[in-house]
């Protein structure tokens, strides 16, 4: 479980793609305390486990589907990305509940400077727009934000300078491709209302 507040900055080392599988290899400097084999690092809001013995790079063994269905299947060597370790006991919770569980991808479509802030506009497929409202959350590339205007094929989101200039956020283009993950809470209003509708049987009933 993550909470969207990006904690690093990191660079990508090395990335390879070997059929079925791969490995990605991210600079991420010192982390304190150390980073652990085995532990869960949100890499552009994807969760994914470390595989290699931890150090000033960190390595980590990836799906082909992982490749496919995020924007980690676009990066190459030292490209920026976000990092944030998983939620500990009693730490705070800046931003929403991030699962690191990316729902898919969306593109930028309208990037607009509104004096030292940026209003992103994201085009994205209706099924993830099913889940959003307006004031909700959602993560973008691992970023905990907040929804603004609500479109049937998109969405806006505000950018204050510190997120633009400490996030992979400040290095989007036109057309640049982004993770997206809905709020957890989302899915389950969307099942329940679906559940309800269709009379379908509830698999969570004995």
């Amino acid at each position: 479980m993550f909470t969207g507040i990006i904690q690093k900055l990191g660079s990508v080392e090395d990335v390879q793609h070997r059929g079925s599988h791969g490995q990605l290899r991210v600079r991420g400097g010192a982390w304190d305390p150390p980073l652990v084999l085995g532990e869960s690092i949100a890499v552009e809001g994807v969760c994914l486990t470390v595989t290699g013995e931890p150090g000033e790079v960190i390595t980590f063994d990836l799906l082909k589907e992982t490749f496919d269905r995020t924007n980690l299947g676009s990066k190459g060597v030292g490209d920026r990305v976000n990092l944030e370790r998983a939620l500990r006991m009693g730490d705070a919770l800046g931003g929403h509940f991030v699962t690191g569980h990316v729902d898919g991808t969306g593109h930028v479509r309208r990037i607009t400077p509104v004096g030292r802030d940026h209003i992103i506009e994201v085009a994205c497929a209706a099924k993830w727009m099913a889940q959003m409202v307006g004031k909700g959350s959602i993560a973008v590339c691992g970023v905990s934000l907040t929804l603004v205007d609500l479109m049937p094929d998109g969405f806006s989101v505000h950018l204050i300078p510190h997120t633009w200039e400490n996030t992979t956020l400040g290095d989007l283009k036109l057309g640049s491709p982004v993770n997206l993950e809905t709020d957890m809470l989302g899915k389950y209003v969307e099942r329940a209302i679906a559940l309800r509708m269709h009379d379908l049987p509830d698999p969570n009933s004995p």
